[in-house]
């Protein structure tokens, strides 16, 4: 899954959130980078779970004590707690996460769980930005699972993540967003554009004039 390396659309979409919480909501997407580092990093199944269980842990006790020295869970206590989400509400985050350690093969269900675990990163990160009547979760399963196939090297699973991905993604296009969650709209309409036949590069002006018509309309 996507590491921490440069993404200029990414670095566009963010600007579409307000700027009061533009920092809350890159640090929900540093802790998914983690996360997918975790995975890319660790061969051995039990050890990648011990590392998930303590993210699970240090994320919990984020509502009850201060954040650790580690960089991702610093920026999460100063930059989105305050705005109402908790610690423990980022924990499901965690737990699609580790549905790649538990099953030896992506069957649909497994993947499914995966993307209804990984999505709870835009449900999180709608009630920071006062998201009002958008298709969170369904976004962000299909986000999660877009991204999945894209990382997958088995063509048969790939094709099973993308036949999941692009209904959730489709659906939630035809929503009109409101203008606090254009960000995640854009992150999704991202996604939907990656799942194309022939996708265009990261950056292709086609895509970047999509992302900012979504900005205009929230279409």
């Amino acid at each position: 899954m996507t590491g921490i390396v440069e993404d200029p659309e990414r670095d566009l979409v963010l600007t579409y959130a307000r700027a009061g919480r533009r920092a809350g909501l890159a640090a929900l997407l540093a802790l998914d980078d983690a996360l997918a580092k975790l995975l890319r990093t660790t061969r051995e199944p039990a050890l990648g779970q011990m590392r998930l269980a303590w993210w699970r842990e240090a994320l919990e006790k984020l509502d009850h004590v201060p954040a650790p020295a580690e960089p991702v869970l610093k920026a999460l206590e100063a930059e989105v707690l305050p705005h109402g989400v908790t610690g423990a509400s980022l924990v499901p985050i965690v737990h699609g996460w580790e549905v790649l350690i538990e099953e030896e093969q992506l069957a649909a269900d497994a993947m499914r769980r995966f993307g209804e675990g990984r999505g709870q990163l835009f449900v999180a990160a709608g009630a920071l930005l006062g998201a009002a009547g958008d298709p969170l979760a369904q976004a962000g399963q299909g986000w999660a699972l877009a991204d999945l196939a894209g990382n997958l090297e088995d063509e048969k699973e790939r094709a099973v993540a993308r036949d999941l991905a692009r209904p959730l993604l489709e659906d939630a296009a035809r929503t009109r967003w409101s203008r606090s969650a254009r960000a995640l709209g854009a992150l999704a309409h991202r996604a939907r554009l990656d799942l194309a036949e022939a996708p265009k590069a990261a950056g292709a002006p086609s895509r970047v004039g999509r992302l900012l018509w979504h900005r205009l309309t929230g279409r």
